[in-house]
């Protein structure tokens, strides 16, 4: 048997088709369910990424899957139909030399209808989704670098293989479904930092002793807090016993290089608002306080020349009413789940109606592709305003 033209049986015949005109269709020799081939429907902005292979799937076994750019995360979404969707391959894959059956039996001119190979019950499409980076905090915390760790390479490896908590920037993109820019910025949220190979949070209790030896050095050198010379601090930090690498850590969670010119670059500038925050933690690192106890606490421990602010503790503890006391416990904003629906069944659970003041803080963090801080609030709250001169109260839906 001779085989069939191929110069309109493929996808061809159906490219240039007019509106209201048709094409017979055949059953391709290789017809079948190919439950290996899925369509995938696409925003136009996506199609240069996906034909030159710029993303990746993303998940564990247990986890539904994702597909990452280089900067964003998209849920793989099945979407059912009730038209039929023809699959209908290029001519040039036609390598079988059966004769395709036509599905129009009185039709007899084969070499103008389109081989269909499978037909789909639906397809699949992209959906924008924010990164799953709770994922990326629990895998940190299994193992955070403490001043007491002193490890040789040999000792990280057989850490690595006995699974005891140590990343590496390829383990975490197979585990964290997020986009490679995503996890970029939530290893900065999270303060992380490489050392060995190994991505890693700073345990809080040594990232304090050495802020407090900064301050101790800043003091002693008569160094201003606006103006710190990276490479004088970073040798002084060496000399009293810290890695390198930490030292210069300290300098990226509590400040800020400097803008300079004549190819000035190493000048930093420490965040008072991160200075303080931190002393602030530290206060209640034990458990809720008197707000008259911390305030002064908290006061004594602010470097001197820095000014401290209640309010910028937004976000990062709750204050309660009892009798005629005011008490002050932290509650971070940084230690909530990213999922809307879990961060805001903690918060109900912390309580049952939020004034806007003491819930904006902890929920502006929250990015929700396609759905605004009002959907968000609508979705999961209601809203209860007595009066139009009254502050509306938040309660769960």
């Amino acid at each position: 048997m001779e085989t069939p033209s191929s110069d309109c049986r493929g996808a061809e015949a159906v490219l240039n088709l007019q509106p209201n005109s048709s094409v017979p269709i055949t059953y391709h020799p290789l017809f079948g369910p190919h439950n290996d081939l899925i369509l995938l429907e696409l925003d136009q902005k996506l199609v240069p990424d996906i034909l030159h292979q710029r993303v990746t799937v993303r998940g564990q076994p247990d986890e539904d899957a994702v597909i990452c750019t280089e900067s964003k995360t998209y849920a793989i979404k099945s979407v059912g139909t009730s038209n039929s969707v023809f699959l209908i391959p290029p001519s040039c894959q036609f390598n079988s030399f059966e004769e395709p059956k036509c599905f129009d039996v009185n039709y007899h001119d084969q070499q103008s209808a389109a081989s269909v190979l499978k037909i789909a019950p639906g397809t699949m499409e992209l959906v924008e989704i924010a990164p799953r980076l709770d994922k990326l905090k629990l895998l940190l915390s299994e193992n955070p670098y403490r001043s007491d760790e002193d490890i040789e390479m040999g000792d990280l490896e057989e850490m690595e293989r006995e699974n005891v908590g140590l990343y590496k920037w390829d383990d975490l993109i197979e585990k964290v479904q997020a986009s490679n820019d995503e996890l970029r910025n939530g290893l900065q949220a999270l303060s992380a930092v490489e050392i060995d190979g190994y991505w890693r949070i700073v345990d809080e209790k040594y990232m304090d002793i050495i802020l407090r030896m900064l301050l101790h050095n800043a003091v002693l050198n008569d160094w201003s807090f606006t103006s710190l010379n990276e490479d004088e601090v970073v040798n002084v930090l060496i000399s009293d016993g810290f890695p390198r690498k930490l030292a210069n850590h300290c300098l990226c969670v509590f400040g800020s290089k400097v803008e300079g010119g004549a190819g000035i670059s190493n000048i930093w500038k420490l965040d008072e608002r991160k200075v303080c925050v931190h002393f602030a933690r530290e206060t209640l690192r034990d458990g809720k306080r008197k707000m008259e106890s911390f305030m002064e606490e908290w006061m004594r421990k602010i470097p001197e020349g820095m000014q401290a602010s209640f309010d910028m503790l937004e976000g990062e503890v709750l204050t309660e009413r009892i009798g005629i006391e005011t008490w002050i416990r932290a509650f971070r904003v940084s230690s909530l789940s990213g999922n809307p629906a879990e961060r805001f069944s903690i918060l109900f659970k912390e309580r049952p109606k939020w004034e806007w003041k003491d819930l904006q803080p902890f929920i502006r963090d929250l990015n929700v592709p396609g759905l605004s801080a009002e959907g968000l609030l609508l979705k999961y709250t209601r809203r209860l305003q007595p009066t139009m001169d009254t502050e509306p109260v938040f309660s769960s839906r």
